[in-house]
C-alpha cells in the first residue's frame, strides 16, 4: 500500500493521505511522526515464532547494534547501495546479510530483485572477504568473512546495485526494497535512507516479520521532499525493515523483473515453445501414422484384391492347396510377422506328413500317461534350413526321442531354428528385412526415447517452465514403441502369398473337398493337417480327417502317424489335440495363438 503525499493547508503541517484518512507529516521543516509501539505488541513480537533461515550457529551475546543503508535511485532506476554495520562479536569469524530477492507475485510468477557489484571492506579489522551469493528460496545469502575469531565492535561497509526494485503503480512509480534484516541476531537500530532527484509523493515502511503490516517506528522525507527517512529500534532475528516510496510517473521508466514461479504448474504450462513441441508432436504422429498405412495399407490392399482369386473350390486350381512350395513354418511366420512356438509345432507335423518322422502315441494303460514318439526315417533331403536345424535337434545322436524326454539341449536349439525361420522369410523375398529385427529397432529407439523423455521431463520440470516438451517425447516415444509391431511390412510378393493363404484357410475352416476323389482324400487331408495347425484349426480339420478315416475300410492308422492297440481313426480327433498341445508345451511351456488379418 502505497502513501500517498496531499498537502491541504492546516496550520503548519502537511499530510500524507491513506485509505482516505489523514495521517499528518512534517511542516516545511519535515520533522519527523514517530510511530511507538504500544507495549503489548513489543511483546507479542519477542514472542512471535520467527522463521529461520540461518545457516551458521551465532555465539551467544552477538548482535547488530546499528544497521545504516543509504540508497541513491539511479536515473534507470537501479538502487546504488551503501550498507554499514556496526556488529558485536563474540567469538564468530564472520557474519552473513541476507537479502530478500524474491517475492511472490501471482500463482505463475515471481518479482525479482537482482543484486549486483557487491563488495566489502572493514575499517577496523572486521570481515571483509566476500563469499557466495549463495541462493536459498525467496533469499540470496552473502557470506562476509574474517582471518579469525573476532571479538568487540567491529564496522563493515558493503555497496551492491539492486535492480527491479522501481515499478508503475497506477499514477506513480514505486519503489519497494527490503533495506535491513533477516539477521540471525537482534538488530538494536535500523536506518534507511533513499535519496534521489525527483520529489517523493508518497512514503511508508513496515517493520516485522516479512510479510508484516506493522508501521515502522519512523519515517518521514527531508526539507527538499527528495529524500526519505526511514527507521526502526529493536528488530529481532529474521526480521525485515521494508521501505516503499512513491515517485511521478516517468521518474525512471523502471521495469520490475518477473520469473516464472517453479511449480508443477508453471512446469507444465503450455508457451509458445510447449505448444510448437505439441504441434510437431502431433505432425509426427501424423506423419507416422500416413507411414503405417502406406506401408500396412499396402499389404492390405494387394491382400484384398487377390484373397479372392484364392477362395476357389477346384482341386486342381491352386487355391485349394497352399501356395506352390510354402511350408506351414513359413506361412506361420508370414501370417503375423512372428517366429514362436505354434510354428514350431506344425513343422514338427508336416515333417511326419512328409514322411521324415513317423509319429507313434504309445499305450497309456502301459505306460501310465499319455506320450508319443517320434522316430527318425530315412529320409533327409530337401529340407528348408530351419527344417533340417529342427530335425537335427529332435534326433540328435538318437533314431527315436519321447515327446517329454524334448528339453535340454532340443530348447537351446530352438534360438537357432527361430533365427533360421526369421532369415527363411527374408530369402522367399516376402520382406525385405527381418521382421523380428525391424520391431526391435523400432521398439528400442522407442523405449529409448521414453527414457530420455522421462529424465528430460524431470529436468525441463525442476529447471524450467517447459516440461511439456518432456512430456511431448515421452508420448512420441510410446507411440514410436508401441507402433514398433506394426513397423515389419511384406514386399508385394509376401503380400500376394499371404492372399493366397487366406484363400486356402477358408477351405481349411470349411472342411468340404467334395471334389476331391475320395482315394486321394486321406493323403490331401493330411498334408493340409500342418497347415491347419498354424490356422489354429487343429480341431475342425483333424475331424475332417477322422470322418474320412471311419469311411474308409480299414484305416486305423495314417502312415504317418500311428496309435496304441485297438486304436483306430475315430480317435484321431483328440489325439491330435492332445499331441499339438503337449508338443507345443514341451517345447516352451506355453501355447501362443495366432489370428489371420
Amino acid at each position: 500500500m502505497c502513501l500517498r503525499a496531499a498537502r491541504p493547508e492546516w496550520g503548519n503541517r502537511s499530510y500524507l493521505t491513506w485509505g482516505g484518512g489523514s495521517v499528518p507529516i512534517a511542516s516545511p521543516l519535515m520533522l519527523g511522526r514517530l510511530r511507538l509501539l504500544i507495549a503489548p505488541m513489543a511483546i507479542a513480537g519477542v514472542l512471535m515464532p520467527t522463521a529461520a533461515h540461518a545457516t551458521v550457529a551465532v555465539p551467544a551475546g552477538e548482535k547488530v547494534d546499528s544497521d545504516v543503508v543509504a540508497v541513491a535511485v539511479g536515473p534507470d532506476g537501479v538502487l546504488h547501495v551503501t550498507e554499514t554495520i556496526a556488529y558485536e562479536f563474540a567469538g564468530s569469524s564472520g557474519l552473513e546479510r541476507t537479502f530478500v530477492t524474491r517475492v511472490r507475485d501471482n500463482d505463475t510468477r515471481d518479482r525479482v530483485f537482482k543484486l549486483s557489484n557487491v563488495t566489502v571492506s572493514s575499517p577496523d579489522g572486521g570481515p571483509a572477504t566476500l563469499t557466495g551469493p549463495t541462493a536459498e528460496g525467496d533469499r540470496t545469502r552473502f557470506g562476509l568473512k574474517a582471518p579469525g575469531p573476532l571479538t568487540g565492535r567491529h564496522t563493515v561497509s558493503l555497496s551492491y546495485d539492486v535492480s527491479g526494485a522501481i515499478m508503475a503503480l497506477g499514477t506513480d512509480e514505486e519503489l519497494r526494497w527490503t533495506a535491513v534484516g533477516g539477521w540471525q541476531v537482534p538488530v538494536l537500530q535500523a536506518k534507511t535512507t533513499v535519496e534521489s532527484t525527483a520529489a517523493i509523493h508518497s512514503l511508508n515502511c513496515f517493520a516485522g516479520v516479512l510479510e508484516s503490516s506493522t508501521g515502522c517506528t519512523q519515517f518521514f522525507t527531508d526539507h527538499t521532499a527528495t529524500q526519505g527517512q526511514f527507521g526502526q529500534q529493536n528488530l529481532l532475528s529474521d526480521e525485515y525493515l521494508t521501505v516503499v516510496v512513491g515517485y511521478p510517473l516517468g521518474t525512471t521508466n523502471a521495469k520490475p523483473i518477473y520469473e516464472m514461479r517453479r511449480t508443477l504448474a508453471t512446469a507444465f504450462s503450455i508457451n509458445r515453445v510447449t505448444g510448437g513441441a505439441l504441434a510437431a508432436l502431433l505432425l509426427l504422429l501424423i506423419g507416422g501414422f500416413g507411414a503405417l498405412y502406406m506401408l500396412r495399407g499396402r499389404d492390405a490392399r494387394v491382400v484384398g484384391k487377390l484373397a479372392s482369386e484364392g477362395d476357389r473350390s477346384p482341386v486342381e486350381a491352386e487355391a485349394f492347396a497352399p501356395p506352390a512350395d510354402v511350408r506351414p513354418g513359413q506361412i506361420g511366420t508370414l501370417i503375423d510377422e512372428q517366429a514362436d512356438v505354434i510354428d514350431v509345432t506344425a513343422t514338427i507335423v508336416d515333417l511326419a506328413v512328409r514322411g521324415y518322422l513317423l509319429i507313434e502315441e504309445e499305450d497309456r494303460a502301459a505306460t501310465g500317461r499319455l506320450d508319443w514318439k517320434l522316430i527318425k526315417q530315412d529320409r533327409t533331403s530337401d529340407l528348408l534350413p530351419y527344417e533340417q536345424l529342427l530335425f537335427d535337434a529332435l534326433f540328435a545322436g538318437r533314431d527315436s526321442v519321447r515327446l517329454s524326454e524334448l528339453g535340454g539341449t532340443f530348447a537351446d536349439q530352438l534360438t537357432r531354428v527361430r533365427e533360421a525361420m526369421y532369415k527363411d522369410v527374408v530369402t522367399q523375398g516376402w520382406f525385405t528385412r527381418r521382421p523380428d529385427a525391424v520391431r526391435t529397432r523400432w521398439t528400442t529407439a522407442g523405449l529409448l526415447l521414453i527414457v530420455l523423455g522421462i529424465a528430460g521431463t524431470i529436468a525441463l520440470a525442476i529447471f524450467t517452465d517447459l516440461a511439456v516438451v518432456g512430456l511431448a517425447v515421452i508420448i512420441g516415444g510410446t507411440a514410436l514403441a508401441y507402433g514398433g509391431r506394426f513397423m515389419p511390412a511384406k514386399t508385394a510378393h509376401g503380400a500376394a502369398v499371404l492372399a493366397h493363404t487366406i484363400g486356402f484357410r477358408a477351405h481349411l475352416l470349411r472342411g468340404d473337398a467334395s471334389e476331391v476323389p475320395e482315394a486321394q482324400r486321406i493323403p490331401i487331408y493330411s498334408r493340409y493337417l500342418p497347415y491347419a495347425v498354424v490356422f489354429d484349426a487343429i480341431g475342425h480339420w483333424s475331424r475332417t480327417v477322422e470322418n474320412e478315416g471311419i469311411r474308409a475300410e480299414g484305416a486305423d492308422n495314417l502312415y504317418w502317424y500311428e496309435g496304441p492297440a485297438e486304436w483306430d481313426l475315430s480317435n484321431f480327433a483328440e489325439s491330435m489335440r492332445a499331441f499339438t498341445l503337449a508338443t507345443s508345451g514341451a517345447i516352451s511351456q506355453s501355447r501362443q495363438f495366432r489370428s489371420l488379418p
